[in-house]
């Protein structure tokens, strides 16, 4: 399993001072990814933790790669309704493209309400934007030479595709997974809780004729009792969780160093 860490590009631990600091910290300490997450328009009453403040995903993990030298860098997930496909689709290649193939990429439908209505995008039709981007990614990274709406393009710089991994506990966003994606990313950490998820996406990936996908879990330890994270660890392993990305709360740098450290002794 491939460990990671979320750090936080939203209120005040959000700075340049304190993302490079957590970015060189999980570097330092051997960490394989970090990863970050998404949110456009928070309405004001729904911005607690926050303060309606969220540093876009892409332009933050541009950023930490160039603050950074080996550990993957992720987003967990990417809100692919909220954005137009082909400058999308342009971004990740150039962020895969100057951090030397460090890209990872969680993909997702969105759920707020009032994102959808901030940006003008009818939210009935989140699932079919996902699947057209989805697909059209695939195409882009496939030849230097491609099409939109009609028109042929060169899509280049062209690098290997980041790998696509599928965010959702639906059975429509388990389905898509096992379709188009290169892995499942579910919220949680529990793994009574995953386990009959992650049988739901062995059977579709049996029906949609592929080979065994990647499961990356996104959520916390109960790191204060130290057999028991080490416990919950083995299980997720045993049930086929190939990534983990560790989130907790922290207050500054400082605090973002204590927590890397109590994982760091916690995993294998």
């Amino acid at each position: 399993m491939k460990y990671g860490l979320i750090v936080r590009n939203m209120g005040p631990q959000s700075t340049a001072e304190t993302m490079g600091a957590c970015a060189a910290t999980a570097e330092e300490l051997g960490f394989d990814e970090i990863w970050v997450v998404d949110h456009i328009a928070i309405p004001p009453d729904d911005a607690e933790g926050s303060d309606g403040r969220y540093l876009d995903p892409l332009a933050s993990l541009a950023w930490l790669a160039g603050r950074t030298e080996r550990i993957g860098i992720g987003t967990a997930i990417l809100n692919l309704p909220y954005r137009p496909a082909l400058p999308t689709a342009k971004q990740i290649a150039t962020i895969q493209e100057l951090s030397g193939g460090r890209l990872r990429l969680g993909v997702g439908v969105g759920w707020m309400k009032a994102e959808f209505q901030a940006l003008g995008v009818d939210r009935r039709q989140r699932g079919r934007l996902t699947d057209e981007a989805l697909d059209l990614f695939q195409r882009w990274f496939a030849a230097d030479e491609t099409e939109a709406n009609g028109q042929s393009f060169l899509f280049r710089p062209r690098p290997e595709r980041p790998p696509f991994f599928i965010g959702g506990a639906s059975e429509a966003a388990l389905r898509r997974a096992a379709r188009v994606g290169d892995g499942w990313m579910p919220m949680g950490s529990d793994p009574e809780q995953l386990a009959p998820q992650i049988a739901k996406l062995r059977a579709f990936e049996r029906e949609a004729g592929r080979s065994r996908l990647e499961v990356v879990a996104m959520g916390g330890l109960p790191l204060d009792d130290p057999s028991r994270a080490q416990d919950r660890l083995a299980r997720l392993a045993e049930l086929g969780v190939t990534r983990f990305a560790i989130g907790g709360r922290y207050a500054d740098a400082g605090e973002f160093r204590r927590l890397a450290e109590s994982v760091r002794k916690v995993i294998p």
